[in-house]
């Protein structure tokens, strides 16, 4: 699976935490052989003896006599042990792997050319990124100059994402998702009135009604946050050298003033704590479970996920990892939506 790094750590965690859903079976196991190692042998005496200076009144270390036949029986049980458990991690692994492996679409149902035509920063196109991401659908990245715009003139839509599946030309985020996703699960409904899948649009709603509009004056929020941004931009776009530093520097001066328009319009007074709510209103929305859909995300949980994917290697990005709880399940959301199905150039 792609993403190890962030599903291994997942797994463990999950492996560890009797709490966990579907894990009691498998907490008793390692409980049973835990208690089976400290039945033969009292560890935790044997490290008080390894490392304690006591004498007795001759002066000699009075258990250094015993020390050899609990030596032994330590490497014996620890050899058993790390067995059993290495067994244990292993089993715990595939059965994780399973759970969380990806369901793809049927090959009958998947696109034969997809292009997206996007800004890289731009967060209703990562939303897409991610959907598409997660659901192994490959597709190829126009990046749109974001002054001439001169990549989507044939389109009377100028905004962007624009998603192209099949010549069919699809608009606007959140309904590029719903139409996705009705053709490679056409058998299901994003609209269904079912308890999560009602949670599932409400938090939808709460993406783009809200967590965008907090973004663009944290990502702009001064000069050299802007500059940082724009540079990101340009890096990541196919811009030649001329275009790279008239959009870097008009882009940044740009979007600096249009981020104290937004900034003004939904009354934010401080960027950084309207950025930490935000995180914390998601963190609490999950309500102790690994992602929103449960054991696997949903809908709602790629797009949280999709729209703050470009701002973390921002400073905005690092400074909320660092003062909210969202790292932990952005890791997890990051193992399981894996590497980019972006078809290179």
């Amino acid at each position: 699976m792609r993403g190890n790094n962030g599903l291994t750590s997942y797994i463990l965690r999950r492996a560890l935490n009797p709490l966990a859903s579907n894990q009691s079976s498998s907490s008793n196991v390692l409980s049973s052989v835990i208690h089976q190692n400290q039945q033969h042998y009292n560890l935790q005496k044997l490290s008080f003896y390894s490392n304690t200076s006591k004498t007795s009144s001759s002066g000699s270390k009075w258990w250094l006599p015993h020390l050899g036949q609990y030596t032994g029986k330590a490497v014996s049980v620890g050899i058993a042990g790390a067995v059993s458990f290495s067994i244990l991690a292993s089993s715990l692994v595939s059965s994780e792997q399973d759970l969380l492996a990806k369901e793809p679409p049927k090959p009958e149902f998947l696109p034969k050319e997809v292009v997206l035509y996007q800004y890289e920063a731009c967060p209703f196109c990562n939303k897409v990124k991610a959907f598409l991401d997660y659901y192994d659908i490959p597709y190829k990245v126009v990046e749109v100059n974001p002054l001439s715009k001169k990549e989507i003139k044939w389109s009377e839509y100028k905004k962007v994402p624009i998603l192209t599946v099949d010549g069919e030309h699809l608009v606007d985020s959140s309904d590029i998702i719903n139409k996705m996703s009705a053709k490679i699960h056409p058998k299901q409904s994003v609209d269904s009135d079912s308890d999560g899948e009602t949670e599932e649009k409400k938090w939808r709603g709460w993406v783009d009604n809200h967590l965008v509009h907090v973004l663009s004056p944290n990502i702009y929020r001064n000069s050299s946050e802007a500059l940082e941004s724009f540079d990101y931009i340009t890096s990541n776009g196919n811009f030649s050298y001329t275009e790279k530093i008239t959009v870097k520097y008009a882009g940044a001066v740009a979007m600096y003033f249009v981020s104290k328009k937004l900034k003004k319009k939904y009354n934010i007074t401080d960027e950084r704590a309207a950025l930490y709510e935000a995180a914390e209103t998601w963190v609490d929305a999950l309500d102790g479970r690994e992602f929103l859909g449960g054991p696997k995300p949903n809908l709602a949980d790629l797009a949280v996920f999709g729209v703050l994917r470009p701002i973390k290697y921002l400073r905005s990005g690092k400074d909320m990892v660092e003062h909210t709880r969202i790292g932990d399940w952005y890791s997890r959301m990051e193992g399981v939506v894996g590497d980019s199905c972006r078809i290179k150039a």
